[in-house]
This record gives C-alpha cells, sequence and structure tokens, in this order.
C-alpha cells in the first residue's frame, strides 16, 4: 500500500499557554502524542464536543488550507474561530506532495461557495456547469466532490453528512473508493453510520478516554443505528418513556 499524503500528526505541547484549556484540555487531545492516519481514508468519529471537527481543522490549516474552508489558494475569513491548535501539530509527511486538494466543512460551505462565485467564471467551471449557490445543498457537495476534487489529492472534511441524505452519502462512498484508487487521501470526521461503513477505511472514535480504533460494528454510532433500525417503536418507547 502506498504511503499517505499526510502520514501521521504529533501535538508538540512546548509553548502551550493553557495546557487545561480548550482545545488541550478535551479527553481526546489530553494525553494525544501521535495519531497514525490511513493512506486512504481516515474517519474520526465521536459525540459532539468530543473534538473531531476541531482536530480535522487543525490539521486542514496545518496543511495549508484556509480555515473556513476551499483549496490552499482560498484566504478569505469571515469569523476567526480557530482553536489554535494547528500552531501546535506536527504533520509528518509523506517526500512527496499532493497534486491537489480541499477542506471542506459543512458549517462555512455557503462561504466557501460565495468566494468561487466571487473568484470568477473561469475557477467556477471547475466547480460544474451550475453555480453551487443554484443546487441544493446536497447537491452542491456532490457537485464539488465530483467536479473540482481529481487525482493524487489531499481532502478533509468536516460533517459532510450534514447536507447528504443517504442516497447522496452513498454517492459521496462511491467518490471516496474511486480517488483513493486514483491516489487520494481523505480524513474525514463525521457522524454518519453510512460513510464510516467505507470499505478499508481507518475509523478511531473519540471518547472521554481518549482517541481508539475502532472497528466499524464496534462504534457507538453504529450501534445506536442498529438499536433504533432494529426495532424502532421499542427504541423510542424506552425513550419517551416518562
Amino acid at each position: 500500500m502506498r504511503e499517505g499524503w499526510i502520514r501521521s500528526v504529533r501535538i508538540e505541547r512546548d509553548g502551550v499557554g493553557q495546557p487545561d484549556a480548550y482545545p488541550f484540555a478535551l479527553p481526546a487531545l489530553r494525553d494525544l502524542d501521535t495519531l497514525d492516519l490511513h493512506p486512504g481514508v481516515t474517519f474520526l468519529v465521536g459525540e459532539n464536543g468530543s473534538g473531531k471537527s476541531t482536530l480535522v481543522e487543525a490539521i486542514a490549516v496545518a496543511a495549508g488550507f484556509n480555515a473556513e474552508g476551499g483549496s490552499r489558494n482560498f484566504n478569505f475569513s469571515t469569523r476567526d474561530s480557530t482553536s489554535g491548535l494547528h500552531r501546535h501539530l506536527r504533520l509528518v509527511r509523506s517526500p512527496s506532495r499532493p497534486r491537489t486538494g480541499f477542506f471542506l466543512r459543512a458549517e462555512s460551505f455557503f462561504n466557501v461557495a460565495s468566494e468561487i462565485e466571487q473568484l470568477g467564471p473561469e475557477v467556477a467551471r471547475s466547480y460544474g456547469s451550475r453555480s453551487l449557490h443554484e443546487q441544493s445543498h446536497g447537491e452542491s457537495f456532490l457537485s464539488l466532490v465530483l467536479n473540482r476534487f481529481g487525482p493524487d489529492g489531499l481532502y478533509l472534511m468536516d460533517e459532510p453528512e450534514a447536507a447528504l441524505s443517504p442516497q447522496g452519502c452513498l454517492a459521496l462512498i462511491r467518490a471516496i473508493h474511486d480517488l483513493v484508487a486514483d491516489g487520494c487521501q481523505f480524513i474525514i470526521a463525521t457522524h454518519s453510520p453510512l460513510l464510516i461503513a467505507t470499505p478499508g477505511a481507518l475509523v478511531l472514535e473519540l471518547d472521554e478516554d481518549g482517541i481508539s480504533r475502532v472497528p466499524y460494528e464496534q462504534t457507538r454510532t453504529f450501534g445506536l443505528f442498529r438499536s433504533f433500525t432494529e426495532a424502532p417503536d421499542r427504541f423510542l418507547r424506552t425513550l419517551l418513556a416518562d
């Protein structure tokens, strides 16, 4: 198997002003030294507030991407909410560099789509034949992936399922599968039990005990999804009981 563009991520704590404050006090980051990544697909899963989006954002910024999303050529900023973790991350990289890349995050995708329009029609055409703003949220996500993502790329995604239907998630799995075969690496924070089923992916679960490698079927995300789909009436009776 080929090497990933980013082999691992290391936290260097020298110079951290407040080690007991956010984000370094998060259980997933508190004792983290080095995190190895899969050369193809790495998923970060966990509850809200576990730190998965914070970590993906920090890796993206350390790799040279704009904090709100986009390629390395995007430098706009609507609101600076970056955690500062990226200043203490060291990326262990492949000797070669990716040909292209993109950071896609659901919460600021509107801003990215607006920036693409402002860059002019030549740039916009590389994202598909229709403006991203003229499509549904899910359509625009998939249009970006299918038109802008190319071979030998490094792609970071934060909760892409936020815009996608179940069928859209399956379409994204297919796109990821094809792009990995073309030399791409993905690092994705997600809540989706569909996405983390991507064959061959490394699933890292963030919880109160830190970060651990977990088989897909043993993740809390899948376990909850399975419990609900096996007996939704019983599940909801328990949930809604007085």
